[in-house]
């Protein structure tokens, strides 16, 4: 088997979660967070769409971490982001994590909006 080294260039991948923060580029982010190829910070989550928004034309999709579970966004965030030309996929924020650094290493224009994870299965 062969393996190839990922590469993120200057974009800061997801180093880990446990419950309640996110490890980023080696900082560690507490709570909701929003992060992109080149920022990283808190979020004030679905009820703060405007945030996201401004990432419009700079990114295509925004993956969102719905926590522990997946659960559906309300619909007015939802429909905010796609307003502004931002495509939404929902996941648990495990899966956002995995997806996000994918095709962060792929060099794509995305986002992940994460809410907090209560537990950490083992």
């Amino acid at each position: 088997m062969r393996l190839t080294e990922i590469s993120y260039g200057t974009a800061k991948p997801i180093d880990g979660y446990g419950p309640g923060f996110f490890r980023v580029g080696g900082h560690v982010l507490r709570g909701a967070c929003l992060i992109t190829p080149w920022d990283a910070g808190l979020w004030g989550g679905f009820e703060d769409s405007e945030t996201p928004l401004s990432l419009a034309g700079k990114i295509d999709v925004l993956f969102v971490g719905t926590g522990s579970e997946i659960a559906h966004p309300p619909s007015a965030f939802r429909a905010a982001m796609e307003a502004g030309g931002i495509g939404v996929e929902v996941m648990n924020s495990p899966a956002a994590c995995r997806t996000y650094n994918v095709l962060l290493s792929e060099g794509r224009r995305i986002a992940v909006a994460l809410l907090p994870v209560s537990t950490v299965k083992g």
